[in-house]
């Protein structure tokens, strides 16, 4: 099963709470018991997950080291531990298993475990989450052969559902007849606009207390809350930037350098010479026209750019240009 949706939208959180209450419901069953296991895959290969996930099956005393095994040793001893738990089902949670990226050995070799004879009595299941929502379709054929998956689309929350969260925890946060309707309307209204999140929400709500906290003011004002989501944007953007891999940053570096010259919106193929260009020069691999290509489709799903389809006409075709992601101002 693939959960997809936008950053704060609960998939982690509602499939926590789906599987404790699975848990719980086959312990009325004899013959029945689920093992749940999760590992976020952030910044993890195949390889690790699988270390990671032989880790979490085994006891404390018994931990194996993140690197020295070949991988076919690895999986062996994941299956091993498989058949340790003396489960009737084990479920993988994978969490942001998207940034495995084309390192997708792990979605192969769980599904068919079974099938290829490795856990005998196990039924063993994986459930990925995702904020990308086109992650499947750049699996592998084969891993997408043994994947008989079934998706579930979380939808960001609207302005509505956001005030009923704000409330929820502004009961419990903030002093009685600090906030009024108009405050928590209006943070609602911006995260609803920018990602339906409620995590931005509440960091909004949160920040806007804080400045009023720093200001001696007796009430949290539109005017905090103004200003506590241009610090939530800034902060968001600063920490996706850090986050994103190296060849990540070297393509988005490509397309500011067009931006910073005011030659944007730019071609895809000029991006790639400009590309090329910076990775020979911090000596890094030079990826494939079509990897590039990829990277700027999810550049511009992580809101950092824009693409423009222009169409040329019936002789001309069209082109695809891109440009910087222009930031809202207020």
């Amino acid at each position: 099963m693939f959960v997809y949706g936008q950053t704060g939208t609960g998939k982690t959180l509602s499939s926590r709470l789906v599987l404790d209450k699975l848990v719980s419901d086959v312990r009325q069953y004899d013959d029945l018991t689920v093992e749940p296991v999760r590992v976020v895959c952030k910044s993890l290969s195949s390889y690790k997950v699988a270390v990671r996930l032989v880790n979490e099956l085994r006891p404390d005393d018994d931990q194996i080291a993140r690197t020295g095994y070949a991988p076919g040793d690895v999986y062996e001893m994941l299956w091993e531990a498989i058949d340790a738990t003396n489960a009737s089902h084990v479920l993988f949670v994978l969490d942001e298993v998207d940034s495995l990226g084309t390192d997708d050995d792990i979605l192969y070799e769980i599904p068919r475990c079974t099938a290829h004879g490795h856990v005998e009595d196990t039924f063993v299941g994986v459930v990925g989450i995702s904020n990308d929502f086109t992650f499947r379709d750049n699996l592998s054929a084969r891993v997408k052969d043994s994947l008989c998956d079934e998706e579930i689309h979380f939808a960001p929350y609207d302005a509505e559902q956001l005030q009923h969260i704000l409330w929820d925890r502004a009961k419990a946060a903030f002093q009685d007849n600090v906030l009024d309707d108009a405050v928590i309307r209006l943070a609602a209204a911006f995260a609803a606009q920018e990602s339906g999140s409620a995590r931005r929400a509440l960091n909004i709500l949160y920040k806007a207390g804080d400045l009023a906290r720093k200001q001696d003011a007796s009430q949290v004002t539109e005017a905090h809350v103004r200003e506590a989501d241009n610090i939530v944007e800034a902060s968001k953007i600063a920490d996706e930037l850090r986050q994103l891999p190296v060849q990540n940053q070297l393509v988005l570096a490509s397309v500011y350098q067009f931006h910073d010259r005011g030659k944007t919106p730019v071609r895809r193929t000029d991006i790639y010479d400009r590309y090329v260009e910076m990775a020979n020069a911090i000596d890094a691999d030079v990826k494939t026209n079509r990897t590039v290509h990829n990277q700027l489709s999810q550049l511009a799903l992580k809101g950092f750019l824009e693409v423009q389809e222009k169409n040329q006409g019936v002789k001309g075709g069209s082109t695809t240009r891109i440009r910087c992601r222009s930031n809202r101002r207020r």
